[in-house]
């Protein structure tokens, strides 16, 4: 069975329409803190009361409710990758990666449900 090595760091990402007003709206409910905007990627992170827990929104025209991804931080994206599609899951298209900052993939449980890998570059290069 494949077996990655995780980091301590997990992601909610969740579709948004307006980034900065989720942004808002979570540091006024929550007193979430927000670790940054990447406008030119329309991403923006805030970090939650639960260590390692970070809630992450991507900005949509038309975003779906409830479709919240868990984004599971990894040391080595490539042979976590690797490892997965070895037995068998199912990843939908190519790697992302945003030079120095980070490397996403998209993949599937056996019931369909997304899930993402995610290695942070400026921690695990």
């Amino acid at each position: 069975m494949a077996q990655i090595t995780l980091d301590s760091d997990t992601t909610l990402a969740m579709s948004v329409r307006d980034r900065h007003a989720a942004c808002k709206w979570y540091a006024d409910m929550f007193g979430f803190d927000l670790v940054m905007h990447v406008d030119d990627a329309g991403w923006s992170e805030m970090k939650t009361k639960t260590p390692g827990l970070t809630l992450g929104f991507s900005e949509m025209t038309d975003p779906a409710p409830g479709n919240t991804v868990p984004v599971f931080g990894v040391v080595d994206f490539d042979a976590s990758r690797a490892a997965l599609e070895a037995q068998g899951v199912k990843f939908d298209g190519d790697t992302i990666e945003v030079e120095g900052m980070v490397k996403t993939a998209t993949f599937y449980d056996p019931d369909g449900n997304a899930l993402m890998i995610a290695q942070d570059l400026s921690k695990h290069p």
